[in-house]
């Protein structure tokens, strides 16, 4: 399975750009996506920038990932998903 995470610009120079989320840093292409500027937050899939992403759409992937990886490793996730957690499922207004 392959995710998408999202991550800050940090440098670039039009075609490819460094990122970094957390610790890691990587260089990726920013080809899809046109005036990325530094600081801005993308979603990267297999090294490609694929849309730019808000701050609060990045935290809550970036929660979400966590939140899988606190899970994978048996310890408590809860908080990564609050904003989920004592909420019913709502469908989407086209399935209603």
């Amino acid at each position: 399975m392959c995710l998408g995470l999202p991550m800050t610009i940090v440098e670039t120079d039009g075609m490819t750009a460094l990122c970094e989320r957390g610790n890691e840093q990587r260089r990726v292409s920013v080809m899809l996506l046109v005036d990325v500027p530094v600081g801005a937050k993308v979603l990267v899939h297999i090294d490609s920038a694929v849309r730019l992403l808000d701050e609060n759409e990045a935290r809550l992937i970036s929660e979400a990932v966590d939140g899988l990886e606190a899970s994978l490793n048996g310890q408590d996730f809860d908080r990564f998903f609050a904003d989920l957690i004592g909420h019913e499922p709502q469908l989407p207004e086209h399935l209603r």
